[in-house]
């Protein structure tokens, strides 16, 4: 019986970690508007900026360049200059990364599950050159109830009046 067991936990040890595997794999540029080779994106893109939206990286907390940005504007994706997020709709989660209650149109950002690191999130991803941003959670204030939590290496800002 016991035997049994640490075979299940070995099994299932083995199954997680490929799956985590997979889904740290690069996203198919096929389907998204603006698509790069590798070289392009490091050409174009800091070290920091190529590992978040590229390699689905993240930075570390309280230390990006728009976690503290309290400037009216509006916040375009760093790979393609899609515009993502109002500053209007930013508000101080205190979990170190930017947040936002809201998109600017729902077309531009994807939901997609990120089953990595063992639990499932809700990632973010640009529908244009198909960029990580971040993550989405229901914990966020009114109206909608959700967290945008991006990464600011994912974000180019430019001030405005709005």
């Amino acid at each position: 019986m016991k035997n049994r067991i640490i075979f299940t936990l070995l099994l299932a040890t083995t199954i997680g970690l490929q799956h985590c595997t997979a889904q740290s794999t690069k996203m198919k540029d096929k389907e998204f508007k603006v698509t790069k080779t590798d070289a392009e994106w490091k050409a174009e893109l800091s070290p920091e900026e190529y590992h978040v939206l590229r390699e689905k990286g993240t930075e570390i907390a309280f230390a990006g360049k728009y976690w503290e940005n309290h400037k009216k504007g509006i916040y375009y994706c760093a790979g393609c200059n899609t515009p993502l997020f109002k500053s209007d709709t930013k508000f101080k989660s205190g979990s170190g990364w930017p947040s936002f209650w809201q998109p600017i149109n729902k077309n531009n950002v994807r939901v997609v599950i990120d089953r990595s690191h063992g639990m499932a999130r809700e990632e973010l991803t640009c529908t244009t050159c198909g960029g990580h941003l971040g993550h989405v959670f229901n914990d966020g204030p009114n109206p909608t109830g959700l967290r945008y939590c991006i990464n600011s290496a994912s974000l180019d800002f430019e001030e405005s009046n709005q």
